[in-house]
C-alpha cells in the first residue's frame, strides 16, 4: 500500500465516519493531509536546491576573490562543479564544508544564505500549508458539528418515546 493510502486509512480509522456526508468530509481531510505532506516534501527539496546555490555563492566568495579577472569565468565554472560535488559526493562535501568553515562560513551562515535566497518561495509554502491546515480544521469542525446535531436529534426523538412509554406504564 502506498503512503497516500496508508495516511488515508489512518485518518478514516481515527475519524470513523458514520454517514455519507461524514465520509465526504473525511475524504477531503485525507486529501488535504496528503497535500500538506507533499508541500513539506517539496519545500525540503527546494531548500536543498537553494542550499547548493548557497554553497556555490559562498565558494565564489572564498575561491574567486583573489583570481585575476580574465580567469574568473573559468573559476566560476569550477565553483559550480564544486557545488554539485558537494551535493553528490559526501567526501567532497566534508572537504568543501571544512574549507568554507576555515574562512568563517559555518553551517549557520550557509543556512542563513539559503533562507535569504528562498524567502519568497518559503513564504509561498507557508501560505499553502496554512491554507490547507485551516481548511482541514474547518472540515474537522464540520464533522464535530454534524455529530453534535445528530446527538441532539437522537435525544429529541428518544425523549417523546420515553414519555409515551412512561404514560403507558402509569
Amino acid at each position: 500500500m502506498d503512503e497516500r493510502r496508508v495516511l488515508q486509512a489512518v485518518i478514516f480509522r481515527d475519524l470513523d465516519p458514520q454517514s455519507a456526508v461524514e465520509w465526504l468530509l473525511a475524504i477531503d481531510i485525507a486529501e488535504l493531509s496528503w497535500e500538506m505532506q507533499r508541500y513539506r516534501v517539496l519545500r525540503h527539496r527546494v531548500l536543498n536546491t537553494f542550499r547548493q546555490k548557497a554553497i556555490e555563492m559562498t565558494l565564489r566568495r572564498v575561491d574567486i576573490a583573489g583570481i585575476v579577472p580574465e580567469f574568473r569565468d573559468i573559476a566560476g565554472t569550477y565553483t559550480i562543479a564544486n557545488a554539485l560535488d558537494w551535493q553528490l559526493d559526501p567526501s567532497a562535501a566534508r572537504e568543501i564544508e571544512g574549507r568554507l568553515e576555515s574562512h568563517g562560513f559555518d553551517q549557520h551562515a550557509i543556512s542563513m544564505e539559503v533562507y535569504v535566497q528562498a524567502r519568497e518561495i518559503l513564504s509561498l509554502f507557508e501560505s499553502l500549508l496554512n491554507g490547507a491546515q485551516l481548511r482541514r480544521l474547518l472540515l474537522l469542525k464540520e464533522i464535530n458539528n454534524l455529530r453534535r446535531s445528530r446527538i441532539v436529534d437522537d435525544a429529541r426523538v428518544a425523549k417523546p418515546r420515553e414519555e409515551t412509554a412512561s404514560r403507558r406504564r402509569d
